[in-house]
């Protein structure tokens, strides 16, 4: 085929993005109209599943079409010279870029930049007030007043809890005043990440490209600009107000119960970040079809993962494998493509990476993992394999590769059953939890260890086959390669080279 001839492709992953708070899934509020009204000429997947969470257990399945610890525990990101989507466009000609809203997991520390000619983390042109603590100015006065408390608090556990909120109260009142809801956002917004990507595609002429968008305006601290709040038909909040929200949000010393008493305004601010992120996805795709790109433009939209609202217990996207996490949305729009409801088995983002290169007539490598589901998302038909996810239970600072070695746990999810097996290996136990979807769509209630023999059974012998292809299959030296990357980028922080011997590129940065 002639590279004039030839689909682009554009994919937005939107962090944190959960399946059932999009308008096209069926959530009552209008966070997306204008996904909605795209999903009209789309592909849209009822039970698309993220291949873990959060975004470094996630993002390694849509980018190179492998389960997240396939390299080992203590590997995250992609492996140098790990064949990716980006490398396996680049290589067909495709011009290719990428626009990300300053996530780490996804910078090229973790090896993200390989096979784009325009990588760009963008950071905030803001900086954000500090929270709580470490902005806190206090008087010699307040100084004792709060050593007696909290002394006093040490010793008469009743007064502990009295004493956390006297302090929370206080700090709230005496960090510095903010004129502005966008002033405290710690990350670009979508607009910001839309014109730079607009700018990169009118650069490209008739070539096809590869365009790949990270939005994180859903995401913690929920800080979401004052017009999708009134787009949400909400009264914008106060800066005040806004951090007040999401510092208690962040509490540690509270538990659900008294955390639930906000949990309706923190989803709203929430959703006003999922409002403006599909507003700015409407201007990407007017600028496309003013080009005369959107013709020949593969559109795709999906997230790395969900969020959880302390529906068993959690707030954010800590390592977890329930649905809230999991239960990603996923829209196709293929051009020349009839649309078709997709079946409602499971579809992996393992399998997206190749269903979009099989889309745009393009060659799978064989290096990829999963597969393409193409054939089976044109006919609308369902697929007779469960949906893998996996992740290191307690690795929510996985910047050094120690804190990566935690207990394993894999999921493995059909259109109605679920199981969650969770690897100990300190006690040599396995912790199983089975869940029927259909009956307990909340996975409140794990199913009797009795209950769907021959449906466990199925799904056991499944993770057990998974478990030891991952340990057949695993590259040992593009895992030592990755290995090799984190100790070098250790020992820059460790010593950095003078300013006089330093190369003219930028310094590493920082975790």
């Amino acid at each position: 085929m002639e590279m004039s001839a030839r689909n682009s492709i554009v994919l937005v992953t939107v962090d944190c993005l959960r399946a059932d708070h999009v308008g096209f899934m069926g959530y009552p509020r209008r966070t997306t109209p204008f996904l909605d009204s795209l999903a009209g000429e789309s592909f849209v997947f009822p039970a698309a599943i993220a291949a873990g969470a959060p975004t470094y257990y996630s993002v390694p399945a849509i980018m190179a079409s492998r389960h997240p610890l396939a390299l080992g525990r203590d590997v995250l990101g992609l492996a140098p010279d790990e064949v990716s989507l980006a490398s396996v466009l680049k290589q067909a000609g495709y011009a290719t870029a990428s626009f990300s809203a300053d996530n780490p997991y996804i910078s090229s520390r973790f090896g993200y930049e390989r096979g784009f000619d325009a990588f760009r983390d963008l950071k905030s042109d803001t900086a954000p007030i500090a929270d709580r603590k470490s902005a806190v100015s206090e008087t010699r006065w307040t100084t004792r007043l709060n050593q007696g408390l909290q002394g006093l608090a040490s010793v008469w556990r009743p007064m502990e809890s009295a004493y956390d909120e006297l302090y929370f109260q206080y700090c709230q009142r005496v960090l510095p005043h903010a004129n502005s809801v966008e002033g405290l956002r710690p990350y670009p917004a979508a607009d910001v990440i839309v014109d730079q990507a607009r700018a990169w595609l009118g650069s490209v002429g008739k070539a096809p490209f590869f365009l790949w968008l990270h939005l994180m305006d859903p995401h913690w601290p929920y800080y979401p600009k004052e017009e999708a709040q009134e787009l949400m038909g909400r009264r914008s909040v106060t800066p005040f107000r806004a951090r007040y929200l999401n510092s208690y949000w962040n509490r540690s010393d509270l538990g659900p119960r008294r955390l639930a008493r906000h949990t309706d305004d923190v989803v709203a601010l929430y959703d006003a970040g999922i409002r403006w992120a599909d507003v700015q996805l409407a201007r990407l795709v007017e600028s496309l079809r003013e080009a005369g790109q959107w013709d020949k433009c593969i559109f795709t939209l999906t997230a790395d993962h969900g969020e959880e609202f302390l529906e068993h217990g959690g707030r954010f996207h800590s390592p977890g494998l329930m649905d809230e996490l999991i239960h990603v949305p996923l829209l196709m729009c293929v051009p020349g493509s009839e649309k078709r409801e997709v079946g409602k088995s499971p579809f992996s983002l393992v399998d997206l990476a190749p269903t979009l290169l099989e889309a745009a007539q393009l060659p799978v490598p064989s290096e990829f993992r999963g597969r393409s589901e193409w054939d089976r998302v044109r006919r609308g038909t369902n697929s007779d394999r469960a949906a893998m996810s996996e992740c290191v239970v307690g690795c929510t600072n996985p910047f050094h590769p120690e804190k990566r070695l935690g207990s394993r746990m894999l999921s493995l999810r059909e259109e109605r059953f679920k199981l969650i097996l969770q690897f100990d290996s300190s006690v040599e136990r396995v912790a199983e939890r089975f869940y029927d979807l259909e009956a307990d769509p909340g996975e409140h209630a794990p199913l009797a260890p009795s209950a769907q023999k021959v449906v466990r059974r199925r799904l056991l012998e499944a993770a057990r086959e998974h478990l030891e292809r991952s340990h057949q299959q695993r590259d040992r030296r593009m895992s030592l390669r990755a290995r090799l990357r984190d100790l070098q980028l250790e020992w820059t922080r460790s010593f950095p080279q003078r300013p006089e011997t330093q190369a003219s590129g930028s310094r590493p940065r920082p975790a």
